[in-house]
């Protein structure tokens, strides 16, 4: 019989992973994914929607990045799903009626939300147009950028205010933008799967200013080999792009023309004939404060004791170690870019209790009314889930169910309970029962739900 086929290049089971080996079910499940939504499909303008979908390109690849919004999907709808999808992030982008744009992170199934607004943001397109040399449109997407935050944190030196955010949101901030990507390990991490940085930069407060300001950036990493004229470095890029595939024609990069030329010398040298360009003479733009010693991946020939104590005379290993390199590293920004200013801090899923406001600063003494006001709440909540059980175990004795069919309906309500949160459910049943309260319904239907 004839073994199946199996195909390998557009299939998830296949092993065509970066290493060539599968990626394991737990690795997968644990890693962080996010859904960048736009609220008010349709309503936000071109301009929103570009920068939604370039965010969507930056998270990659553990986003959904052709996720399709309806004018009627609410935040309830994608709270829903997230749970059997395994979101653990949700970035909203919506527009005001005064033209601002917004941005919310929240944390699925029960926050806090960070609230931002979007000052100032350029497309990737306009990046592009702006840069000589754009990159983008390669293997970079298929693993996460590196995440760098700088100045997250306030220095010691400054004394805590009402006016600045507390140490503890700013902690809370950091952990919250931390858990967007998988943590990397400096030991089992290859450096060839980091193709991307993600700069989160917040902006030095002012004095009596409590601002939150985060600037965001968006680079590709590339790097070049040092001390190696760049006629060479093409004459090597056209060697592997030869021996990589079986024709280099109509592809950038390949041989140069030297059909004017008598010699390959007066390549290498120049059309001045000065010399042998090097960095240094060739005008290229080489940062000696980035390069970088990187050790080969290239299998070698093992070698014996005698061997290695052996002194080389042909001259291949002068100047360095062998099987390793200097690298001059550089970031080639993708976009987009985004100045992010925080106003307003809460507890659920773009609900609940204000941990922080930009604006509104409250006593101590409001704050305790607060948490007084909250805590009515929360006991009101737990009491009508209690009396809904009551009513719901009496019209299962009514039609005879037995325990096991009870068993698998308390489960199904626990894991609906789960996400009833602040974000959820309660977020349209609290108001409807805060306004039965005041008008005087709620008595009348609590006594009816205890009639049965």
């Amino acid at each position: 019989m004839a073994r199946r086929r199996t195909k390998k290049r557009t299939h998830v089971g296949a092993n065509n992973g970066p290493s060539g080996r599968a990626v394991p079910a737990n690795k997968a499940a644990n890693s962080p994914k996010s859904m960048v939504i736009r609220i008010g499909a349709g309503e936000v303008g071109p301009s929103v929607s570009q920068l939604v979908k370039d965010v969507r390109h930056m998270m990659e690849p553990g986003t959904a990045a052709r996720l399709k919004e309806r004018r009627g999907n609410r935040l309830r709808d994608y709270l829903t799903m997230a749970g059997p999808l395994g979101v653990s992030h949700l970035m909203l982008f919506s527009r005001s009626e005064t033209g601002n744009t917004n941005m919310r992170l929240a944390i699925t199934p029960r926050g806090p939300t960070l609230h931002f607004q979007v000052e100032k943001y350029s497309l990737c397109k306009d990046v592009r147009k702006a840069l000589k040399h754009p990159k983008g449109g390669g293997k970079e997407y298929l693993t996460a950028p590196l995440l760098v935050m700088n100045n997250f944190t306030s220095p010691p030196s400054q004394a805590d205010s009402d006016n600045k955010v507390p140490k503890h949101l700013e902690s809370l901030v950091t952990t919250i933008f931390q858990s967007l990507f998988s943590p990397i390990s400096p030991q089992t991490t290859p450096l060839s799967s980091i193709k991307r940085v993600m700069l989160l930069n917040r902006e030095p407060a002012k004095e009596n200013d409590g601002t939150y300001t985060l600037n965001l950036r968006h680079y590709a990493i590339t790097t070049k080999a040092t001390g190696v004229s760049k006629p060479l470095r093409r004459l090597n890029a056209a060697e592997k792009l030869l021996h990589s595939q079986k024709s280099g024609r109509g592809k950038k990069g390949g041989l140069p023309n030297l059909g004017k030329l008598e010699d390959v010398a007066d390549y290498m040298i120049g059309n001045d004939g000065e010399g042998y360009m090097t960095d240094a003479t060739s005008g290229s733009e080489v940062d000696t404060d980035a390069e970088v010693e990187v050790v080969g991946t290239r299998t070698r020939k093992i070698l014996s004791k005698r061997q290695r104590d052996c002194p080389r005379v042909d001259g291949k290993n002068k100047g360095g170690r062998n099987g390793v390199e200097k690298r001059a590293v550089k970031l080639v920004e993708l976009g987009p870019r985004m100045k992010l200013r925080m106003t307003k801090v809460e507890e659920g899923v773009c609900t609940g209790k204000v941990m922080w406001h930009e604006y509104i600063h409250k006593t101590k003494e409001e704050v305790k009314q607060l948490d007084k006001k909250w805590e009515k709440k929360r006991q009101e909540k737990e009491a009508r889930k209690k009396i809904q059980r009551e009513n719901v175990e009496k019209k299962k004795a009514a039609k005879g169910l037995g325990a096991k069919d009870r068993l698998e309906d308390d489960e199904d309500e626990m894991d609906v309970d789960e996400w009833d949160s602040e974000g959820l459910e309660g977020d349209g049943e609290m108001e409807l029962n805060e306004e039965m309260e005041e008008r005087g319904e709620w008595e009348d239907e609590e006594e009816e739900i205890a009639a049965g």
